[in-house]
């Protein structure tokens, strides 16, 4: 097996036939639970029918049958050639682009202020202060191709993509990006999500003299390296996993070592929004 032969393995095949579950189906795309994340809701994972290629919106990434696997089973490219060669697999056959459908596969409604009662409990339950989230969050209603009216928090990124959380969905609607809050500091402070932004606002009850990077996915590391040369300070507020490893271990590389890793503070938990759920 090589990289070329891969390619052209059928990947919603590939996908099915690992036990994966399909969602709504088009004549150009499959949309799956994601194999990502455990009791999905909504379907986030999608497969280009036509580029035989994946994307999953809830992290931003996606890619050929041999990026999946190298993702799903965190292991080199040559160790997801072998996985490849142990089965047989349908060869996906080209199909022709259907030209003028280039539609979106979701439709924001509308967003507003945040005051939805089911999605203020969802915060609470979370432990994170609403006057920090009503001030950097927004209500969004939202559908995806043909699907019912939906409604979650909305935290925007610099481009104008939202990440959408409620109780049972995560995923971003737009392009993935970074999202930087800038306070005129030369402290910065670094998080992978704005959960545990608005975790680190509320267990501190204000809003710091700081600037502030919030990643909305470890994928995006790469783009802020170029954002920090002027602070004097840098704290890093990962995820205690091995992406926020990794995640950390390249910005202390590729910062001559000015990155302070907070998650010392918190190191028996799985974030920093664990750590707040767990205080008294």
């Amino acid at each position: 097996m090589n990289c070329k032969k891969a390619k052209i393995i059928d990947l919603v095949s590939y996908l099915k036939k690992q036990g994966f579950r399909t969602g709504k189906t088009t004549i150009k795309d499959v949309w799956f639970y994601s194999p990502f994340r455990k009791n999905e809701r909504t379907p986030s994972f999608k497969v280009d029918i036509v580029k035989n290629a994946w994307y999953d919106f809830s992290e931003g990434v996606g890619g050929t049958i041999i990026d999946f696997i190298m993702k799903y089973n965190n292991c080199s490219i040559k160790e997801a050639l072998v996985i490849l060669s142990g089965g047989t697999f349908s060869i996906h056959q080209q199909k022709e682009h259907v030209k003028n459908e280039q539609t979106p596969t979701y439709s924001i409604k509308k967003v507003t202020e945040l005051t939805n009662q089911i999605l203020l409990d969802y915060l609470s339950s979370r432990k994170i202060n609403l006057t920090f989230a009503k001030r950097f969050c927004f209500q969004v209603h939202y559908s995806f191709s043909e699907g019912k009216d939906l409604f979650g928090i909305g935290f925007m990124n610099d481009i104008g993509g939202l990440e959408i959380r409620n109780k049972f969905f995560k995923g971003c609607l737009g392009k993935k990006e970074i999202t930087t809050i800038n306070n005129n500091s030369d402290v910065v402070s670094i998080f992978e999500s704005w959960s545990d932004f608005l975790s680190y606002l509320t267990l501190k009850k204000e809003i710091p003299k700081e600037n502030f990077i919030i990643l909305n996915s470890t994928s995006m590391i790469k783009k802020v390296i170029d954002l920090l040369g002027d602070y004097s300070i840098i704290k890093v507020f990962l995820d205690n996993d091995t992406s926020g490893d990794q995640a950390t271990n390249f910005l202390i590389e590729n910062t001559n070592n000015k990155i302070i890793d907070k998650r010392i503070d918190y190191k028996n938990f799985n974030d920093l929004n664990d750590y707040l759920m767990n205080q008294n």
